[in-house]
């Protein structure tokens, strides 16, 4: 069983993109626009299709980010305005203090520290914020993750 975190950016998947490549050195695995999936169903079932109510043709229907060992999947859903990601944290463990400070502070631009980064009883370095878009994110330093 595999479990992975499935981000809707309400209509700024593009721009979450750009910014989570620029930040972290994400890759782009998968990108599929909506104007990309098919109008008349799927071979053997017609009622498949999406067509009907769909967000703008160029916006995000599914993408895939590899962030170091992770992939991490992103949309820009139902384009229905301002995302909203309450009660989740997305955690990253860097292999050292100098790649946590390097990742906190990009993540920081734009956004909200809610805990800076700071020498904590259980590592060198800890801290908690949330990005530009209001994804929210733990940092630590674990060098077993290097």
């Amino acid at each position: 069983m595999k479990v992975q975190s499935y981000l809707s950016f309400e209509g700024r998947c593009d721009e979450a993109i750009a910014f989570y490549k620029k930040a972290l050195g994400a890759e782009v695995v998968q990108l599929m626009r909506y104007n990309e999936a098919p109008t008349d169903g799927a071979p053997g079932n017609p009622e498949a299709g999406c067509a009907g109510g769909m967000p703008q043709a160029d916006k995000v229907m599914h993408s895939v980010l590899r962030i170091g060992q992770t992939e991490l999947m992103l949309s820009d859903g139902r384009c229905s305005g301002q995302a909203e990601f309450k009660g989740i944290m997305l955690s990253l463990s860097a292999g050292s203090d100098a790649d946590a400070r390097k990742w906190f502070d990009a993540l920081a631009d734009g956004g909200q520290v809610m805990q800076p980064l700071i020498p904590t009883f259980f590592t060198t370095s800890f801290g908690m914020l949330s990005d530009r878009f209001g994804v929210g994110w733990l940092l630590v330093a674990d060098p077993a993750a290097a």
